[in-house]
């Protein structure tokens, strides 16, 4: 066996130890559902913070990104502009309201507080954001188990199926083993991997390279758009479409489940003040590095006139795996694998989790088994775990089969969409406006929901307009629709009295 090849698999075999432990340890916390899907609501700000960010980024951040930074060039940044301020609203103007909100319903998933804030008398939106909820995460799953088969393909040289499985069974087994507590603690230990990773990964690779006269020009002598930050087309309005693509992919992190979450968990409104820095420090450094690592492979690896997706990969999903081999010897680049698998690793635990509990909770408990105690039902939340754990695999393989030229970023892209643009203008009006109706907020998720499947599969595809829809991606257009709809049919179709009452007193407490 190669050297090389071995001592990337004992680091690999040290991560997934650690993994394990966390999982066992985090396993003597659970003792009811609360536990299993919010950590019983005592999380303190570093773990919830990291957890938070490392959910957030994913795979993309890696794979995805470095490779746009190498493709995009300097306009890339936009990325990183848009999820900084997404993220520096979402802790400071939203998370305290939904924490106080979410804790006086004494909800632990998304539909609970949706349902709880609008006093609902039927379960019609509980049903439709559950499912939705479960849809959408399973692509989003089925695109991270993906990214996962190409980390393993491009870092290791394992079969791109082979991979998917072994990080598909990795992830399965700690999060069966201790639910969200490890998810969290996991997303601490993997985010620290991930911000230290990638933060000293493009100081080493400059310092390493005979960069000459620096990045602009060396930018400038291969393609001289790559440096225009106001995009690179002669087209103004597909710059701007670009720009707005790039940076609205932030809009996803005001009130997506899977981060959201993760505000129930948190031990009080106090922490939430500390993890606010914790957070967008984490985002401006690891996102920029990421954008940074891809600029520097694209200088290195190719010349003026080249197809850059020939050298680097198909969007670039190479790049990762390139800078790290040319510039790092073995033990680090072994490193660099688990840091990969922590970026990914890091969003399927927890969007499995968030899942089940759509499943366990919103469904079979508070549906169909009302009465049935929270403590009987953590055998079955592992249960519905594994059943959309698989499904989203079986939804990964076919993918890869069918679609084998697919760009890793806008497939993730995709999902986090989906799940974004159907849950966050409702959790922003409901925060945010009394007048907001549950009416008004079914409407919106099926506004949202519809509008991603239209501006991916229809508007895209249509002659002239089509490549302004593809700059501009699916979340911004499907976010603002989704908005403009809530609106409208709340006007239409006022809240109950009490739920406004009610909503009226949370907020009048100290």
């Amino acid at each position: 066996m190669d050297q090389d090849f071995l001592i990337k698999i004992v680091v690999l075999a040290l991560y997934v130890g650690v993994l394990f432990l966390i999982g066992i340890v985090a396993s003597r916390r659970i003792k009811g559902m609360s536990d299993y899907y919010v950590g019983g609501k005592k999380l303190g700000f570093w773990a919830v913070a990291f957890s938070a960010r490392a959910t957030g980024e994913s795979g993309w951040l890696l794979i995805g990104l470095t490779g746009m930074g190498a493709i995009a060039g300097y306009s890339g940044y936009w990325v990183v502009a848009g999820e900084l301020l997404g993220v520096l609203v979402s802790w400071q103007f939203m998370a305290k309201r939904f924490k106080k909100r979410s804790d006086s319903y004494g909800s632990i998933t998304i539909p609970d507080y949706l349902q709880s804030h609008f006093k609902s008398t039927t379960n019609n939106l509980r049903i439709l954001a559950a499912s939705i909820l479960v849809i959408f995460i399973i692509i989003y799953v089925a695109s991270q188990i993906d990214v996962t088969g190409v980390a393993f393909k491009s870092m290791l040289g394992i079969d791109y199926k082979i991979g998917a499985l072994i990080g598909f069974f990795i992830v399965l087994t700690y999060i069966f083993i201790g639910g969200f507590v490890a998810a969290v603690w996991s997303d601490l230990f993997q985010g620290l991997l991930m911000f230290f990773g990638l933060v000293l990964l493009p100081i080493v690779v400059w310092f390493s390279m005979d960069h000459g006269t620096g990045v602009t020009d060396g930018l400038n002598a291969i393609d001289p758009t790559l440096t225009q930050v106001l995009g690179r087309s002669s087209d103004p309005w597909l710059n701007l479409f670009t720009i707005l693509g790039f940076s609205m992919i932030g809009l996803g992190f005001l009130g997506s489940p899977q981060v959201y979450v993760r505000f129930m968990s948190i031990r009080d409104e106090s922490e939430i003040d500390k993890g606010k820095w914790v957070a967008a420090i984490f985002t401006l450094l690891t996102d920029a590095a990421a954008v940074s690592i891809g600029i520097l492979a694209r200088i290195y690896f190719t010349e003026s006139g080249q197809d850059p997706e020939v050298v680097l990969g198909n969007a670039g999903e190479n790049v990762l795996s390139m800078i790290t081999e040319s510039f790092l010897p073995t033990l680090l680049v072994a490193i660099f694998v688990a840091i990969v698998l922590s970026a990914i690793m890091s969003t399927i635990d927890s969007l499995l989790i968030l899942a089940s509990s759509a499943i366990t909770r919103d469904f079979y408990q508070k549906i169909f088994r009302p009465h049935i105690k929270d403590e009987d039902l953590t055998k079955i939340s592992r249960i519905a775990t594994i059943i959309m754990a698989f499904s989203a695999l079986i939804i990964a393989m076919i993918m890869n089969y069918v679609s084998p030229d697919r760009q890793v970023f806008w497939v993730i892209i995709f999902g986090w969409s989906g799940i974004a643009a159907t849950f966050c203008p409702v959790v922003i009006l409901s925060l945010f406006w009394k007048g907001f109706s549950e009416k008004g907020a079914m409407a919106s998720m099926v506004t949202g929901f519809v509008s991603v499947i239209l501006f991916n599969f229809v508007f895209k595809e249509m002659a002239g307009v089509g490549q302004y829809f593809k700059a501009l991606d699916v979340l911004a257009p499907s976010f603002a629709v989704a908005m403009l709809v809530g609106f409208i049919v709340s006007k239409i179709h006022p809240p109950r009295v009490e739920a406004v009452k009610m909503i009226e007193e949370i907020d009048a407490e100290s």
